[in-house]
């Protein structure tokens, strides 16, 4: 268990005139400060606490060099020692926000999130274009809290940056699109919701390409705001291409993992951390659903949706819900005369259930039988 911060009382009136410390969540006169680093200050016991648990257990003894300013720290050599060190903690303070975003902690990542937009600025001034990415990060936290109106003025001076450096990139680009996007279908602007995730797609696709999953996701907030419309032909063919998208990317996963078990030595590591694949889950969850509960079924891409998820939770070490979703996937192709991905669901299942019974230490995955055979064999030992 983290040890608990410990405060001590600032007297007001210690504070010089027009020299009053500034509580480090709010920015209002502080009162308290931390006991440790004695270089941050609060205005309350309960603002000291939520940064303590947000970012300040990370950075307390970090800050006691940056806020001691010393005839060393002033000469150049000094000056690039210290920026160094500041941009370490915005590093730390952009991924400490970042995991407790993917925790759905908001309300823990708004000091980290705050700290790492703040310093960004002390470091890059405040015109920089490189601030883009602090001001996004720190509307997604209050996105979650539903702290719309401050959204919108982080996002405003987001897209002020932009403006001015033209020749700002397309990433960036791209993940200020979205998320103007994204607060827009918070407010109900679905119009404008459309136009953005559509200049998000277009970006996406200049950075990281057509095929990327970066682009899909745009495609999938577009079918999202279409299906709020009621323009269900449109959701189902936004979904189709998505779901095709997905179907490339967790198949060649797939097939790394694979050929890493001809590989003793080999180590599979899934691109993505368990906060991107909660938020996959839901994607591809919310595309089955939406097929599944329409009068019409496409059996084609329920199956299709649902070896995405058989994958994903496969590639991800839980065998059971890999074994459920391959199941709902078998017995859609099924249905499907000759469908060409009936063998593919056959030979995932095969190879889970050979996980269960013969499992390979290092791998995770059993000598016996070869992989490559049970994703080709005929006939399944699985039925839904």
């Amino acid at each position: 268990m983290d040890e608990q911060p410990r405060v001590s009382q600032i007297l007001p009136l210690s504070f010089p005139r027009g020299k009053d410390k500034l509580c480090e969540l709010c920015q209002e006169r502080a009162h308290l400060q931390c006991d440790r680093c004695r270089r941050t200050c609060y205005c309350n016991a309960e603002h000291q606490q939520a940064d303590w648990v947000g970012i300040h257990q990370r950075i307390c003894q970090l800050l006691v060099p940056i806020r001691t300013p010393t005839a060393i720290s002033l000469q150049r050599e000094g000056q690039i020692e210290m920026r160094l060190k500041k941009a370490e903690l915005i590093e730390i303070c952009r991924s400490e926000a970042r995991r407790k975003l993917s925790e759905r902690k908001h309300q823990e990542a708004v000091p980290a999130a705050q700290f790492c937009l703040r310093s960004s600025i002390d470091v890059l001034g405040p015109e920089s274009v490189q601030l883009v990415p602090s001001h996004l990060l720190l509307a997604e936290v209050n996105m979650g809290l539903g702290n719309l109106s401050l959204v919108a003025e982080l996002l405003s001076q987001a897209e002020w940056l932009v403006l001015k450096n033209p020749d700002c990139g397309p990433a960036v680009r791209q993940q200020l699109h979205r998320s103007l996007g994204l607060l827009h279908t918070a407010t109900g602007d679905l119009e404008a919701a459309l136009l953005n995730f559509a200049n998000d797609v277009y970006f996406a696709s200049e950075e990281y390409g057509q095929d990327s999953t970066v682009t899909s996701e745009g495609y999938f907030l577009m079918a999202d705001v279409f299906a709020k419309q009621g323009k269900i032909s449109i959701t189902r063919s936004l979904y189709s291409t998505v779901a095709r998208i997905w179907h490339r990317h967790l198949s060649k996963l797939l097939k790394t993992l694979i050929e890493s078990v001809q590989n003793p030595d080999a180590m599979f590591e899934p691109s993505y951390d368990q906060g991107r694949q909660a938020e996959e889950d839901e994607m591809l969850r919310t595309m089955l659903e939406f097929e599944q509960d329409y009068s019409r079924k496409d059996l084609a891409q329920v199956a299709l949706v649902a070896h995405c998820l058989a994958m994903l939770w496969f590639l991800n070490g839980d065998h059971l819900k890999a074994l459920g979703f391959g199941g709902v996937a078998l017995q859609a192709s099924q249905l499907i005369p000759h469908h060409d991905l009936t063998e593919a669901v056959q030979g995932l299942l095969q190879l889970v259930q050979s996980l269960q019974t013969e499992p390979r230490p290092g791998s995770g995955l059993s000598a016996q039988p070869s992989p490559e055979d049970l994703l080709h064999q005929d006939s399944p030992s699985f039925q839904p």
